[in-house]
């Protein structure tokens, strides 16, 4: 669809949705995410109970979509339950399910300012007085995340949706997610020997988890919008699940998504040491440095096998892109990192 029929199909919907007359204005692609796609767009509603100017974003799926990822239609939820738990991320609003408005469900949310992109924010000369700042905030928003928890929410369809499927539980939570690797491992052509011994290692130390909680499931650099006043809001929630707080804490600590500054373990702009001081202090939860090595052996495993997948949506043609192809290469480097990890575990 043409990005001006997109843009006469919305404004007819929105105005019999809100009863008033609306007008889209500066509506405009942005780079999006592997299994969905943006638009930012000013909207006017004239008359009806929302009348008003609004700064948006419309979000709504892509032609491919990941393993695991959730539907537009679940993620706008869990965006919902996460900005009422006080998470800073943009609030959605306008969610639409039906398929035959634009061929694909969606819905907006809030535009925020800033940039996400990893050079920008372990690079940029415009954030060193505020990278401190950004670190305890982003310390604190987690620790809401992780407030979150299966009891709380009262869609039981989504709650389900959020178990991917697996019995979420104690030890099973580490067993469930050797288990879909695996699962995707053995539908890859090819041979892993490496990672192979990763899952074996994983399987045979799977540790207790002490809760089962919110996890944002790609807590990143380059999935959180900051500015010279620090951060403005955590953003990409299509693979959220329910897990062990670990896996998000580690994730964001990946030596690949440092972004060229190795030293600063947590996402390329703080210490890790730093960075889990401030959520303890904020979660009032004790984290465990067994489980952190085991969940970064786990997410190094998890980005390797990723990163085969992106190279075989490009080999397969169902979404070209030399960005795929190349990330596909880099699978090697994840398979070394848990190596190591796991090398050091057994010293």
């Amino acid at each position: 669809m043409k990005d001006s029929e997109l843009k006469e199909r919305l404004e007819s919907y929105l105005g019999k949705r809100l009863q008033g007359t609306v007008e889209i204005a500066n509506m405009v692609s942005l780079s999006g995410g592997a299994c969905q796609e943006n638009f930012s767009a000013d909207i006017k509603v004239n008359g009806g109970p929302e009348s008003g100017q609004y700064q948006t974003v419309y979000r709504t799926d892509k032609g491919a979509s990941l393993l695991a990822s959730l539907s537009r239609i679940n993620e706008f939820k869990v965006c919902r339950m996460a900005f009422e738990a006080g998470v800073k991320t943009p609030e959605p609003f306008w969610l639409e399910s039906d398929q035959s408005v634009t061929g694909n469900p969606f819905y907006f949310m809030k535009r925020i300012q800033g940039k996400a992109t990893g050079r920008f924010v372990v690079k940029d000369p415009s954030l060193n007085k505020v990278r401190k700042r950004i670190t305890q905030e982003l310390a604190e928003n987690l620790a809401r995340i992780h407030s979150v928890t299966p009891e709380k929410c009262k869609d039981e369809k989504l709650k389900e949706v959020l178990n991917l499927g697996q019995h979420v539980g104690g030890k099973t939570i580490a067993q469930g997610s050797v288990q879909a690797l695996r699962s995707q491992l053995e539908s890859m052509d090819g041979a892993y020997p490496a990672m192979e011994i990763i899952l074996n290692w994983l399987e045979k130390n799977a540790p207790e988890s002490d809760a089962v909680v919110l996890i944002h499931g790609d807590f990143r650099t380059g999935n959180f919008m900051v500015n010279s006043e620090g951060l403005q809001g955590i953003v990409d929630w299509e693979f959220a699940h329910w897990g062990d707080r670990h896996e998000d804490l580690t994730w964001l600590c990946m030596r690949d998504w440092r972004f060229g500054k190795l030293n600063k373990e947590a996402g390329g702009f703080a210490d890790r040491s730093e960075f889990y001081e401030i959520y303890e202090k904020a979660s009032g939860v004790k984290l465990d440095p067994i489980k952190i090595r085991y969940w970064e052996v786990m997410g190094n495993l998890r980005w390797a096998i990723g990163c085969i997948g992106q190279a075989e949506r490009h080999l397969s043609g169902k979404d070209k892109g030399i960005e795929l192809a190349s990330i596909g290469r880099r699978a090697c480097e994840m398979e070394y990192e848990a190596m190591r990890l796991v090398e050091e575990s057994i010293k």
